[in-house]
This record gives structure tokens, C-alpha cells and sequence, in this order.
């Protein structure tokens, strides 16, 4: 494989058919990064900061990937080499797989991907989708490391792994068009208005006794539904959405480690960093230094 890259552009091969590709394009103009790749390879391309573009047909045909999202691209009737502008101060990690590889890592579980079936065997696949608070984590380890040649590959192995499983685990939201929940239009709304009360007491959250009170919902209608919605008990929702608005503030850099533990509720340091850590794994200040490294 070729690839011509002006600006940082770092290829990690894990194995034949299977590579990790980072671009961190820290000039004042675009950059265009090109890496040859073949029909039998499915792309996943991340967003971690700024915003990318994928070029098809000599540029006729864009696909806009912006800062927290990402793209999943599979065209087995066609080749489809990579060819990414990225605006200044961007961040993408790519991961280019075969689909022999792939469907090697999914065989017992491929029911659950749309794409894996033998009658789509030959058909083209595109899908947008979020980063998630997880999956940010595990792209910023791979777009700054500092290991041993000797190591990297299974570093990296590892981590693309830890990167697809969260990639493809279903939505903690649930699917709420389909949810059982919504024969009940007016508890689905209570059970809304409970979620709005929870965020805007995120420092001193009621009891589920007298949340279920503000919103005029017994008890277990509340615990229920809020499961059925939301896919999740109410304070890990909570605890979930603390974590997330935690991680946004400190990538803003406009707070240090100790004011946001206490804007999301924790009256100490030593508890927000022991939540944050629980989340995701590491320290705020080593999360800090990830993304802005």
C-alpha cells in the first residue's frame, strides 16, 4: 500500500489486511492524506476533532465526517482508496480491515450486524454514526502513544478490538420508537420530564421517591419506564450523563480537574476522579493530557 501524507500521518499494520491509520493535521491549511485501499478492506473513519472529508470519483462525491463522528464504508464491487482532506486542527483515526478478518471476529454474533449476512455479502455498506464518550477514549490512546516498537502491534490489536465493541454494542438509549413504553403517551412524557429534571439537578439530584413525585408517576412506573426508554436505571443515567458533561468540560481546558468535578456534584477531587476513572478508565489529568498533547 501507498499512502502520501503532508502533515503527521502514522500507519500501524497489525497483520496483512488489517491497519490502524492516524492523521493529525496541525497546519494552518487543509492537508490531503491517500492511502491505497482494495474492495475487500471495510473502513471505519473517526472524527476526534475538526473536520474531515472523504473523496470519491476525482472529488466528484464527498462524504463530510465533522469532530465526534464517524463513517463505515464497505464497497465490495468497487475499490475505494482513501483520499481525506482535513481541515486545520483536525484528528482522524482510521481503521482499515479485511472483511475475512472481520467477520472472523463477529461469526458468533453476526446476526447482530445488519452488513454481515451472506445475502449482503456483495452489497455496499455505509453507515454515519457518533463517537461515544468510550469510544473517545480508546482514539485518543491510539492517536497518542508512546510504547515500544516491540509492543505496538498488540497494543494496537487490543485496543481496535476494545474500539469495535463498543463501536458495535447497541445504543444505551434503546430504541425508543419501538419501546412497549409508548402506549402510555402521557408517562412517556413524564418519564421525559423526569430525565429534564435529573440534568438540571445534576449537583443535587432528588430521590427516585421525590422525582417520581415531581413528575406525577408512581414509583415503578418511573424505575420501568425509565428503563424501557433509556436502557438504563435512572442514577446510571445520571452518573452517565455526569461523566460526558465532565469529559466535554475538561477538553475545553476553561476548568481545571477540581472545578468540574464540583459543577457535576462531587464535593471532592479525590471522588469525581475515582467516578471519571470507573468511566473510562483513566484519570481526568491523564485524559486532559491526551487531548491536548
Amino acid at each position: 500500500m501507498e499512502n502520501i501524507a503532508k502533515g503527521k500521518f502514522i500507519i500501524v499494520e497489525i497483520e496483512p489486511g488489517f491497519c490502524v491509520l492516524s492523521a493529525n493535521n496541525d497546519r494552518e491549511k487543509s492537508q490531503l492524506f491517500v492511502h491505497d485501499v482494495d474492495r475487500s478492506l471495510l473502513q471505519f473513519h473517526f472524527t476526534l476533532k475538526g473536520i474531515s472529508r472523504l473523496l470519491f470519483n476525482e472529488g466528484n462525491y464527498v462524504l463530510n465526517n465533522p469532530q465526534d463522528q464517524s463513517l463505515l464504508l464497505y464497497n465490495p464491487q468497487k475499490d475505494l482508496p482513501i483520499q481525506m482532506d482535513l481541515d486545520p486542527n483536525t484528528w482522524v483515526v482510521s481503521v482499515v480491515i479485511s472483511i475475512k478478518k472481520f467477520h472472523a471476529l463477529f461469526s458468533s454474533e453476526s446476526d447482530s450486524i445488519s452488513f454481515l449476512s451472506e445475502e449482503n455479502a456483495d452489497k455496499k455498506y455505509y453507515k454515519d454514526g457518533q463517537i461515544s464518550p468510550s469510544m473517545a477514549i480508546i482514539l485518543n490512546q491510539l492517536m497518542h502513544f508512546n510504547l515500544n516498537a516491540s509492543i505496538q502491534k498488540l497494543y494496537f490489536r487490543g485496543k481496535v478490538y476494545e474500539l469495535l465493541s463498543h463501536y458495535f454494542n447497541k445504543s444505551a438509549d434503546g430504541d425508543v420508537e419501538q419501546c412497549p413504553f409508548l402506549v402510555d403517551a402521557s408517562n412517556v412524557a413524564k418519564i421525559k420530564k423526569a430525565k429534564d429534571v435529573l440534568i438540571g439537578r445534576m449537583t443535587d439530584p432528588p430521590s427516585l421517591q421525590e422525582l417520581s413525585e415531581i413528575v406525577g408517576i408512581s414509583l415503578r412506573k418511573l424505575k420501568e419506564g425509565f428503563k424501557q426508554i433509556y436502557g438504563t436505571t435512572v442514577y446510571q443515567f445520571l452518573f452517565d450523563y455526569k461523566m460526558e458533561f465532565s469529559r466535554r468540560l475538561l477538553e475545553s481546558g476553561e476548568s481545571n480537574v477540581n472545578e468540574v468535578g464540583l459543577k457535576v456534584g462531587y464535593s471532592t477531587a479525590s471522588h469525581f476522579i475515582s467516578a471519571f476513572k470507573k468511566k473510562y478508565g483513566t484519570t481526568p489529568k491523564k485524559y486532559i493530557m491526551s487531548v491536548s498533547s
